[in-house]
């Protein structure tokens, strides 16, 4: 599976962006999906994640009230409305299936860069 992550900007804090994920192959739809981010200096963590069908959603602390992830199987899609951005927000974005027994995806896309201003 092939994963372009798009609509990163720059945006004032208390703003709100919405990221999309576009998947391409066939196993989209089977799999768990999550998005992740990295902020500079820090190591890539998994901020929201999503099962197959869509039915269960999950959120770290730190972003949870604000964001919401949702996906459309039928256009092997994924999104992450991010509203009440905060500077501490800012990371590039990444999307990909969740860790499997711990063990995260070895192939990652370039991410898109949100960058929230104080």
């Amino acid at each position: 599976v092939q994963l372009v992550e798009s609509g990163g900007g720059l945006v004032q804090a208390g703003g709100s962006l919405r990221l999309s994920c576009a998947a391409s192959g066939s196993t989209f739809s089977i799999n768990d999906m999550g998005w992740y981010r990295q902020a500079p200096g820090k190591q890539r963590e998994l901020v929201a994640a999503i099962t197959s069908g869509g039915g269960r959603t999950n959120y770290a602390d730190s972003v949870k009230g604000r964001f919401t992830i949702s996906r459309d199987n039928a256009k092997n899609t994924m999104y992450l409305q991010m509203n009440s951005l905060k500077p501490e927000d800012t990371a590039v974005y990444y999307c990909n299936a969740v860790p499997i027994n711990g063990t995260p995806p070895r192939v990652w896309g370039q991410g898109t860069l949100v960058t929230v201003s104080s």
